[in-house]
């Protein structure tokens, strides 16, 4: 007899019954020639016990295998494989699937690294992200539970939305008012699902295919394919200590027209380097006499340990040319995509038309949410928890660097943020790190960077808000160990 119980696993984790994979697995050794013609089944309660199943489940196999006439039952004997097999194809469980590829026009070089699959032994190394747990969901439960707000919440659900929930613009503003000094009201604000759709949706308002853009090299992943998507001509200038080359970008600002710069100044991505103030006043001179619109990406603005950060370019006359944008999910937790776009009217109300095409409507129980806890001072209250504790991170991993994996890498203290940028010695390629790493149980997700006589060549971007001490230590042992 075949050894049935090796030839038929069923997978109780997929989503169709254990009776119809024995049936598609029986028919498949009979189709590959496993199973011959004239071939006796065992009896329904013997292959029950061989596959570890309920003697039900296979006698609806085997008269699933009789309606297709794979088998016949003889009396007294049992089942077995009929001599002459039909011609006519059985019904399949998986059916063919009609959505193969087509070809593509695309221009975006979807050039994101794979990961392999998780266990629950890994340590995975983020490219920044806040801590979840620290999320303040036991505040967010306890609102929703009142009932008088759950009744506000479902009544706002079936208003028309017009680029977010009025209160959480309205709130947002004074937010932002305090904090980055930005002079806005509710009408400059569009509220989306995260700081991606923002800057996809500003990118979209403004570009036309042929317009050149102005990056930093290296640059945050999906912005420069979110320009490449639109058409846009890439224009790469170098990012050093103090930010971005402003030298480099008045130079390319006189050989040729640039409709948009996009810039990261406050803790730059992926560098984490902070724009110095005489570099953020040379480039506002010129906006100005240039005339071309910025996207202001101030992602984690929030989030500072050694002193007060210097105001955003938005805060500074610029006549309409700097659209800021910023995200609550960098505040919060990853799964909380609530961003806003800030800009001049004219671009908002493009904007909101345009959000509207991709997105009907908001997430109005979270953005009342988000409202409520800036209006009550949760949001700030989580803020400085959040900070307090990731400067405390943000210590332990610069000491651990250091004291353990100083013949590797070399770093820069951050001022803040949520990340360290390591530059890997030449001896110690950056990819093969990765694959070391993750051979050893160390997920390495965050942005690499790879550019020959590059001064960020070799980097890896390694996110420590969201690890414990312990994952901390052993993220840095692992590194280590490979690195010897």
């Amino acid at each position: 007899m075949l050894p049935f119980q090796n030839l038929i696993i069923p997978d109780r984790n997929k989503r169709f019954p254990i009776y119809k994979q024995i049936t598609s697995r029986l028919i498949s050794l009979i189709q590959e020639g496993t199973i011959q013609p004239g071939t006796y089944f065992p009896g329904t309660r013997q292959m029950a016990e061989l596959l570890n199943v309920n003697r039900k489940t296979v006698v609806n196999a085997y008269e699933e295998l009789l309606s297709q006439e794979w088998i016949e039952a003889i009396p007294r004997k049992g089942y077995r494989v009929i001599p002459v097999l039909p011609v006519i194809k059985p019904r399949s469980f998986q059916p063919k699937n009609h959505f193969i590829s087509a070809a593509s026009e695309s221009k975006v070089s979807h050039s994101i690294p794979e990961v392999r699959t998780l266990t629950t032994e890994d340590i995975v190394v983020n490219d920044g992200f806040p801590d979840a747990e620290l999320a303040p969901f036991k505040e967010i439960g306890e609102l929703y539970r009142d009932p008088e707000r759950s009744k506000i919440i479902k009544r706002l659900m079936a208003m028309r939305d017009e680029g977010g929930l009025e209160l959480l613009r309205e709130s947002t503003s004074v937010f932002l008012n305090q904090t980055r000094g930005l002079n806005i009201s509710k009408t400059d604000i569009l509220i989306t699902r995260g700081a991606q759709m923002a800057i996809y949706i500003a990118a979209t308002v403004l570009l036309k295919p042929g317009d050149n853009v102005v990056v930093s090299d290296p640059n945050y992943l999906f912005a420069t394919e979110i320009m490449a998507n639109a058409g846009a001509n890439i224009i790469s200038i170098p990012v050093y200590q103090d930010g971005i080359d402003v030298d480099h970008l008045e130079i390319v600002l006189q050989k040729q027209p640039v409709k948009l710069l996009y810039i990261v100044p406050h803790h730059h991505h992926p560098t984490t380097v902070t724009m110095s103030a005489n570099r953020r006043l040379r480039l506002l001179e010129l906006i100005k006499q240039y005339d071309f619109f910025v996207i202001e990406d101030d992602y984690d603005y929030d989030f500072h340990y050694k002193k007060s950060p210097i105001l955003p370019l938005a805060s500074a006359s610029h006549n309409g040319k700097i659209i800021y944008i910023g995200s609550f999910t960098k505040l919060i937790a990853p799964s909380v995509r609530v961003g806003y776009l800030i800009a001049a009217p004219d671009i908002v109300k493009k904007a909101i038309y345009l959000r509207r095409l991709i997105d009907l409507r908001g997430d109005t129980f979270m953005e009342y949410m988000l409202a409520q806890m800036i209006i009550n001072g949760d949001l700030t209250r989580h803020i400085n928890k959040s900070n307090k504790l990731y400067a405390q991170r943000c210590d332990l991993i610069c000491d651990l660097l250091t004291r353990k994996l100083s013949h590797a890498v070399e770093f820069t203290k951050p001022q803040g943020g949520m990340a360290i940028w390591l530059r890997f010695k030449a001896k110690y390629p950056v990819r093969k790190v990765l694959a070391d790493a993750a051979h050893n149980g160390l997920l390495l997700i965050g942005t690499i960077f790879q550019k020959a006589g590059d001064l960020n060549d070799n980097s890896l971007r390694f996110g420590f808000a969201s690890l414990t001490e312990q994952e901390m230590e052993g993220a840095v042992n692992i590194l280590a160990q490979i690195t010897r």
